[in-house]
Order: C-alpha cells, then sequence, then structure tokens
C-alpha cells in the first residue's frame, strides 16, 4: 500500500454513505460490491474520513457485513474500531451500523459510543481526532426516521459535546431530515450550539429530493463545499447517495 501524503493541515475532507446494509436496487445483499463501487466510483485520494451508516445487520447482535481489510487497502484509511469496545458486540464491526475509518495522519484521542433514545435502536460514534496541533471532534450517527426522535436523539448527542468541552466539531451521516433548515432537531436554541452545512439531495438514490445525508460543523469549523456523487453502481448498490464535504479548521 502507498502511503498518502499528509494533508493541509486547515482541511479536513470526509465522505458519507449509507450502504443499506449492502442491499442494493436488485434485492441482492452483495458486501463485494459495495467494496467495488466504492473503489470505481466513491472514494478519491486526499479523503481524511469514511463514515458509514447501515454497515452492520440490523438486529442483534449487529454483525458486520463488509471485508474491512478491503476497504483499508482501497481508501488507505485505518479502521477506527479494531477494539472490541469501540463496537456494539464482537461481532460487529460498527456502532448499530455506524463505522468510521480516519486517515493515518491522525491519531484517535478519544471515542465514545451514544446510545440513542427511540424504539428502533440508534446511536452515535463520537471520535476525537488530533493531528499536529489541531483537534476535531466527528460524529458519526444514523438518526430516527421520525421527528420527536430526532430532536431527543440530537439533544443526547449535543449534549455529550458540552460536557466534553468545546472542540471544532463535524456532524456525519444519515440525519433523515428532510427540511433543508433542519428542523427542530438541528435548533441551536434546542441544542445550544450551531451546526451548520449546505443541505443537498441524496434520497432516492435514482433521482434525489430529499438532503438526508448531511455533513455539518460547528464554529469555527465551516463545511466550504459538499458534492453528492452518482455513477452506475452507486445507483444499484444502495438507496442512497454518498455526499463528499470539504470542511476548513481553525488553524
Amino acid at each position: 500500500m502507498t502511503q498518502k501524503p499528509r494533508h493541509n493541515p486547515a482541511r479536513f475532507s470526509c465522505i458519507s454513505w449509507n450502504i443499506h446494509r449492502c442491499r442494493g436496487n436488485d434485492g441482492r445483499v452483495d458486501p463485494a460490491r459495495i467494496a467495488q463501487v466504492l473503489a470505481d466510483e466513491v472514494w478519491s485520494d486526499g479523503v481524511d474520513a469514511l463514515i458509514l451508516q447501515e454497515a452492520d445487520e440490523e438486529c442483534p447482535p449487529h454483525a458486520g457485513l463488509l471485508d474491512i481489510a478491503a476497504i483499508e487497502g482501497i481508501t488507505g484509511l485505518h479502521y477506527a474500531h479494531a477494539p472490541a469496545e469501540r463496537r456494539w458486540s464482537a461481532s460487529s464491526h460498527g456502532f448499530l451500523g455506524v463505522i468510521v475509518f480516519v486517515h493515518p495522519s491522525y491519531s484517535l484521542d478519544t471515542m465514545n459510543l451514544l446510545d440513542l433514545p427511540g424504539r428502533c435502536h440508534r446511536g452515535a460514534v463520537v471520535a476525537d481526532l488530533v493531528r499536529d496541533d489541531q483537534r476535531l471532534r466527528l460524529i458519526g450517527t444514523h438518526l430516527s426516521l421520525w421527528q420527536g426522535l430526532r430532536w431527543a436523539q440530537m439533544r443526547t448527542i449535543s449534549q455529550h459535546m458540552f460536557r466534553q468541552g468545546p472542540t471544532p466539531s463535524v456532524l456525519v451521516g444519515d440525519l433523515n431530515e428532510w427540511r433543508p433548515w433542519g428542523g427542530m432537531a438541528l435548533s441551536p436554541r434546542l441544542l445550544g450550539t450551531a451546526f451548520k452545512g449546505p443541505a443537498k439531495a441524496t434520497f432516492p438514490v435514482s433521482r434525489p429530493v430529499l438532503p438526508l445525508d448531511r455533513v455539518l460543523a460547528t464554529a469555527p469549523a465551516l463545511v466550504s463545499a459538499t458534492r453528492v456523487l452518482d455513477g452506475p453502481g452507486i445507483r444499484m448498490a444502495s438507496d442512497h447517495r454518498p455526499l463528499l464535504a470539504e470542511i476548513v479548521l481553525p488553524r
């Protein structure tokens, strides 16, 4: 594997993708296809993190579906969940379907797993990353379909952030919030902080009309650009399109 060059420390880039538990639009569960589409149509050099949702089986023990080593080889990123305490169970690859891969130039200071309220079990992975003298809190999550639960889930995430202390934060994942302004779930009054970023349609995959997948940042971090990825493999592999984001960080 060729080591990728260190990135500009004032920028951070990431890809978010809900892979629908590897079930494509042809009805087949095909983890190898996810890896192939990642290599052919999703991945690009220079990206700092990959955050997947619905990447483990839906029912306990939420067993893993993917070839983790293959994804590390495709991306050059490090799998952040190798210790068992960073996963839902010993057979899981992530936490309630959320899996984080990070560029090796970042060290992982701490990782916290948050159980989020709701009958349909959802969670968040909170990774505090350090590179040189720069700190970043990366939060990967998949929120509820129901608006009331999204409020409670985002409140749980924001209260955890408050207890951990101020750090530039990036919230990444399938937020299931169709309104571009984010509704009450992203209200600064409710959360005590403002998550900001573009809203671009990512769902359904064939002709997106809803901005369900988002990358948002808290000041002084800033989401400078996002791009919805597309291709014939993407349209077959999942029901969501991947989202690529560029974030400017304080030096």
